[in-house]
C-alpha cells in the first residue's frame, strides 16, 4: 500500500479503516472530511499528523478540493466512505443526502477518472475506487432468503435510494470508462466511535444515564450485524484483491431482531456497570437496564428483514468475519463506557438524542 485517500475518515467506518490501514503499513493515508455532524475531528485525534496522516476538512461534492487532493496526493486507493447514512434523518431532510451520497460520488467518481487518465501504465493498472454501500439498496427481505450480488436493487428510503444511486454511477464509471471500481454493499455495522444516533450507541448511552431505550413497533426488525473491524478487514482485502467492476457483499450471516440487539446490551451492561450500582438507576428504583426498555411508534417505511450471503467475498477473496456476536458487543458496551468524553464531545451542539424520523402522527 502506497498513498490512499479515505474520504469521511472522520466518521465511524471511516476512521477505523484509517486506522487499519496505517497499522498494515499503509506508507500515507489521506483523510478528507466535511466534518458535518457525525465526523469530528475528536474520532481521528489519535492519529497524530505524522507525514503518514494527513487530514483534509473539505466537501466531497467540491470538485475543486477533489482535484487538488488527487494531484497533491496521488493516491493509489480512493475509498469512499463519506455519506449521510442516518435513514430517519433522511425521512426528515433528504436533500443533504441527494448532495453528498449522489452529487458528491460522481464528483468524486469523474474526478478519479481524469486523474487516472495522467497516470503512468503501472499506476493506472494499480488504482482502485471503491464506493462503499449498504444492505439497504436491496430494500425489504421476507422471513426466508437472503441478499446476493444478484438481488435487484429495491431501496426503500431516501438514504438508500441515494447510495443506490452512488452504486449505479460507479457500475458506469467502471463500463463506460474502464475506471477500476469496486463495490462494496454491507451488513450493519457496529463498534468503536459510532455516532450516538444509531441503534447501539444510543441503547448504551441511554441505559447509563436511565433514560428509555426506544424501540421502533414491535422490534422484531432483523439486521445483519458485522463488527466494523471486521468490515474494515474486509475492505482491505477486497482492494488487494478483489475484481474491478465487481460488487462484493460482506456480512457475518449474523441476523438478530432488534428486540435481541436492546437485550444483549442490557446483559453486557449488567456484566460491566449493574444497574443496582449505576445511581442513574438504583436512585428511581429501576433494578434492570430491561426494564428501561419502551415500544415506540414504527419508524415510516421500516424495512422489515436484511440478511447478506457473503460467499462471494468468502470464496474469491478469503475473508472471515472474526467477531462474534456476544463478544463483540461486549467489548463495544466497554469502549462506550470508556470514551464518554469523546460521546459529549462529538454530540454537542449537534445532537441531543431525540427521536429522528418519527411519523407526524407521533410527534406531540
Amino acid at each position: 500500500m502506497s498513498t490512499i485517500v479515505v474520504t469521511g475518515g472522520a466518521g465511524f467506518i471511516g476512521s477505523n479503516f484509517a486506522r487499519l490501514v496505517l497499522r498494515c503499513g499503509a506508507e500515507r493515508v489521506v483523510v478528507l472530511d466535511a466534518l458535518t455532524y457525525a465526523g469530528n475531528l475528536n474520532t481521528v485525534a489519535d492519529m497524530k499528523p505524522d507525514g503518514r496522516f494527513v487530514f483534509v476538512q473539505g466537501d466531497i461534492a467540491d470538485r475543486r478540493v477533489v482535484d487538488e487532493v488527487l494531484r497533491e496526493h496521488r493516491p493509489q486507493w480512493l475509498v469512499n466512505f463519506a455519506a449521510e447514512t442516518h435513514v430517519d434523518r433522511s425521512i426528515d431532510g433528504p436533500r443533504r443526502f441527494i448532495h453528498t451520497n449522489i452529487l458528491g460520488a460522481f464528483e468524486l467518481l469523474d474526478a478519479a477518472r481524469r486523474y487516472v487518465g495522467e497516470l503512468s501504465a503501472s499506476e493506472r493498472e494499480a488504482f482502485r475506487y471503491l464506493q462503499i454501500s449498504t444492505d439497504e439498496v436491496y430494500g425489504s427481505l421476507g422471513p426466508e432468503g437472503s441478499f446476493s450480488e444478484a438481488t435487484p436493487y429495491a431501496p426503500r428510503s431516501p438514504y438508500a435510494s441515494s447510495k443506490a444511486a452512488a452504486d449505479h454511477l460507479g457500475g458506469a464509471y467502471f463500463h463506460t470508462y474502464g475506471l477500476a471500481v469496486l463495490i462494496t454493499n454491507c451488513a450493519n455495522n457496529y463498534g468503536p466511535y459510532q455516532f450516538p444516533e444509531k441503534l447501539i450507541p444510543l441503547m448504551i448511552l441511554n441505559a447509563v444515564e436511565g433514560e428509555a431505550l426506544p424501540i421502533y413497533g414491535d422490534g422484531k426488525n432483523v439486521r445483519d450485524w458485522l463488527h466494523v473491524d471486521d468490515h474494515c478487514e474486509a475492505i482491505r482485502q477486497v482492494l488487494e484483491r478483489g475484481r474491478p467492476g465487481e460488487k462484493y457483499n460482506i456480512g457475518g450471516r449474523n441476523e438478530r431482531t432488534n428486540l435481541d440487539v436492546v437485550d444483549q446490551i442490557c446483559n453486557a451492561l449488567e456484566a460491566e456497570l449493574p444497574a443496582a450500582q449505576n445511581p442513574a438507576l438504583s436512585t428511581r428504583g429501576i433494578q434492570r437496564y430491561a426494564d428501561l426498555k419502551k415500544h415506540v411508534v414504527d419508524r415510516p417505511g421500516h424495512d422489515r428483514r436484511y440478511a447478506i450471503d457473503p460467499t462471494r467475498v468468502y470464496k474469491e477473496i478469503g475473508w472471515r468475519p472474526r467477531y462474534d456476536f456476544g463478544a463483540g458487543i461486549r467489548d463495544t458496551v466497554r469502549w462506550y463506557l470508556a470514551n464518554r468524553a469523546w460521546c459529549t464531545a462529538v454530540q454537542a451542539g449537534t445532537y441531543g438524542r431525540e427521536r429522528l424520523g418519527a411519523p407526524l402522527e407521533s410527534v406531540s
